[in-house]
């Protein structure tokens, strides 16, 4: 236990780069899931954590090279009406039935997404291609840590539409940052999924559930606090941002009740039972024996480039995975 602990103060000690979930948060979901893995797994895991934690961001670096990308990092439930992801087809092949494929991601597909990258982590499993079971893990974490956002589930992502603009970095970025040493990320043991495709819709459903809150608090609080109080500004390596200041975000995360939290650990234990649900479907094969594996040159300076790419970007596809800085 001791170990964990250290593992998880030296990252929250990192410095937070804003964006969907944070980096840090969605690399500490990650990181923190690989500590659930029973002992047949978590030998692989625990040997390339560095990877599944560093890569667990790769999905938000390909938004800006990879067609529809963005569209597997949400789903906009309203656009389908009302109660309508109690009510959506489950499985993408069923969806097509009802709704071209154009529609379907132009209102997000990240339901969807997971369990596509779900059965090729299982695929992978099976043939033991350790390169692909780390990167497909990875991304995996990311899109069911995206699912589990409730800004991720509307089309109102950022507060646009009820001049709340900014929430998206407030609730995904600022309230990690300032909280998430806080709060307990030990989740227990992974556990099989019997249905993994029922459980991220079920993972939506209770993220777009959370939004009358999420919304709601804000605008309440907003109404109570100066605009010279809700804000303050903070230098950040040689720029000077503005940003929530903390006395709002404490007063925010403190009415949400532990939402943020309950948000995030529900991640960690979902990232871990996919893991796990895709290692015994594949017939729990021996990781152990990919221990030793090693990315070659061209998979490194392949992920270098892209970490480039992102960088060196100055416009976005599209701001709905984004948490921008208040503004």
């Amino acid at each position: 236990m001791k170990q964990y602990i250290v593992l998880f103060f030296l990252l929250i000690s990192r410095p937070l780069e804003a964006n969907v979930w944070g980096f840090y948060a969605h690399q500490l979901i990650n990181r923190m899931a690989v500590f659930s893995l029973p002992a047949e797994m978590i030998g692989f895991y625990k040997h390339n954590i560095q990877y599944i934690t560093e890569n667990a961001v790769n999905p938000d670096r390909r938004r800006y090279a990879v067609k529809d990308e963005a569209a597997r990092h949400y789903i906009d439930a309203e656009a389908y009406g009302d109660s309508s992801l109690y009510k959506l087809p489950r499985y993408w092949n069923e969806a097509l039935k009802e709704y071209p494929a154009d529609t379907l991601n132009e209102y997000g597909i990240v339901p969807w997404h997971v369990n596509r990258i779900r059965h090729r982590l299982t695929d992978a499993m099976q043939v033991m291609d350790a390169s692909a079971i780390l990167r497909l893990s990875a991304d995996l974490g990311h899109y069911i840590a995206d699912a589990n956002v409730p800004l991720h589930t509307t089309a109102n992502y950022n507060g646009q539409l009820t001049n709340q603009h900014g929430i998206h970095g407030l609730w995904e970025s600022r309230l990690t940052e300032l909280f998430a040493k806080e709060y307990n990320f030990f989740v227990g043991k992974a556990t099989y999924l019997d249905d993994p495709q029922l459980e991220i819709w079920s993972a939506v459903i209770r993220a777009h559930e959370c939004l009358d809150a999420v919304f709601g608090i804000e605008k309440e609080l907003t109404e109570k606090f100066d605009p010279d109080k809700k804000y303050s500004f903070e230098s950040r390596g040689n720029q000077t941002i503005k940003v929530y200041s903390y006395s709002f975000s404490e007063a925010y995360h403190t009415a949400l009740q532990g939402m943020v939290e309950q948000q995030m650990v529900q991640s960690v234990k979902m990232v871990a039972d996919f893991w796990y649900t895709c290692w015994v479907n594949a017939g729990q094969p021996g990781l152990d024996k990919l221990i030793d594996f090693e990315f070659s040159k061209e998979e490194l300076d392949l992920r270098k480039k892209e970490l480039e790419d992102w960088k060196n970007k100055k416009y976005k596809s599209r701001p709905h995975d984004i948490g921008d800085d208040a503004e």
